[in-house]
């Protein structure tokens, strides 16, 4: 009687210890998968857009985009 509850008792405990490990697991990754979400919204997502509203803007502007020049071109194909 006294075995078969320490028995229990000790499958108890190691479920317990099993399950505290898993949830802390759990847990660490995902604090780092909202760390890393927040750090790309926050601190890198606003200097892409900045820099893809200003290549829009000079792209607008410029109007020469994709023409190259006659020495352009003869310094590409290596003449």
């Amino acid at each position: 009687m006294i075995g078969s509850l320490l028995t229990f008792f000790a499958v108890g405990l190691i479920t317990l210890l099993v399950v505290g490990v898993v949830l802390s697991i759990v847990g660490a990754v995902f604090s780092l998968t909202l760390g890393l979400a927040g750090f790309l919204l926050f601190k890198v997502a606003p200097v892409v857009f900045v820099g893809w509203i200003v290549l829009k803007l000079l792209n607008r502007s410029g109007g020469r985009t994709g023409r190259l020049s006659a020495s352009d071109r003869r310094w590409l194909d290596g003449g």
